[in-house]
């Protein structure tokens, strides 16, 4: 399949570079899969289309502010440095840049001396690996340190507020390097009124990596490799979702959660999930065509381009049908990517 069959034009201007207030006041377009109809709706009105037997399924991961600026020691020159995850004690797996010119034994000193780490491999495309100082707390300075990961579409430097704002009000467990951006939208309030009309609300954990959003480097969409992520539902969970998809719809809420549900499908026995713990690394990559197996409704925000993020959405809804709704959208200057509008799939 041709990657090309998956793009679209997208004015700058409508591309999202701050959070509307509240959250809940974004809009939401409804996309009907069954006749392809259409509606514009502001999110709040989300609960209208939730029925009490039906289960939202949301990505309770947390976005750790890991972006970290500073200089190589030896030279003075800038450099960044985005941590992904701590793959050993003192070591962490991270975006470099610029990357190609930082060798490995580079000595960095960041945030103003806070930290200081030097770079373990040799350069290289992707993730690199840095070490820090064996007797640092990492994770407890760069809270204090660091800076959202907002990703390059949005132009401007991060402010305070985007440390709560790139951030899902249920966050719990630190280990995304991007928010999970569908869960932006609610509220504490709303959820209360979701669960208030019945709805079960079943969070599940994926901790976003970079590799979901990068860009897709192959023509060829079926040769695309995703980066694994982590992934765990733990077993109540699970005896949830498997018991209320019986008489209800599973909604998730993010593609993330869409291939972390997707993920332990395909490790269920014939009959569904069985009341357990899942855990693991995934690389579930969907493309159209796909069978989905757990997922029945989808809420999403409006994706890049010839990204996995837009594949996902196109097997899901259908590739003209969403091509279709992107141009609505385009027309009616809703607002894209991961600070912009939501979309609710039916």
């Amino acid at each position: 399949m041709n990657l090309e069959q998956f793009d679209y034009s997208l004015p700058e201007d409508l591309v999202a570079q701050h959070p509307v207030e509240p959250r809940d006041a974004a809009r939401l377009m409804v996309v009907h899969r069954r006749g392809g109809a259409i509606e514009h709706r502001t999110f709040r009105d989300i609960v209208d289309y939730l029925a009490p037997a039906d289960t939202l399924v949301l990505n309770r991961t947390r976005v750790i502010p890991a972006r970290l600026r500073g200089m190589r020691s030896s030279t003075g020159g800038a450099v960044e440095v985005v941590l992904v995850r701590e793959v050993a004690p003192s070591r962490w797996e991270a975006l470099l840049k610029p990357g190609a010119r930082l060798a490995k034994g580079t000595r960095l000193e960041l945030e103003d001396g806070a930290l200081a780490a030097t770079v373990d491999d040799d350069p290289g495309t992707g993730i690199r690996h840095v070490g820090f100082e064996k007797n640092v707390d990492v994770t407890r300075v760069i809270e204090q340190v660091g800076r959202p990961p907002l990703p390059p579409y949005i132009r401007r430097a991060p402010v305070s507020s985007d440390k709560n704002r790139y951030q899902t009000v249920y966050a719990e467990e630190d280990g995304a390097v991007a928010a999970p951006t569908a869960g932006l939208h609610f509220t504490a309030p709303l959820l209360d009124r979701i669960r208030a009309r019945g709805t079960a609300v079943v969070p599940i954990l994926l901790h976003v990596g970079p590799g979901t959003f990068q860009p897709v480097r192959t023509a060829v969409v079926e040769d695309h490799v995703m980066e694994a992520e982590y992934y765990r539902v733990e077993a109540r969970e699970a005896e949830t979702i498997q018991r209320r998809r019986r008489g209800g719809r599973v909604v998730a809420v993010g593609t993330t959660s869409v291939r972390a549900l997707e993920t332990i499908a395909a490790e269920g026995s014939g009959e569904g999930l069985e009341p357990r713990r899942y855990e693991g690394r995934t690389r579930c990559f969907i493309y159209p065509p796909y069978d989905f197996r757990l997922v029945d409704a989808l809420l999403t925000n409006f994706h890049l381009p010839k990204s996995t993020l837009l594949l996902l959405v196109s097997a899901f809804t259908g590739r003209e049908l969403i091509l279709a709704a992107y141009e609505e959208a385009v027309r009616e200057e809703y607002r894209f990517y991961s600070y912009g509008d939501a979309m609710l799939i039916v």
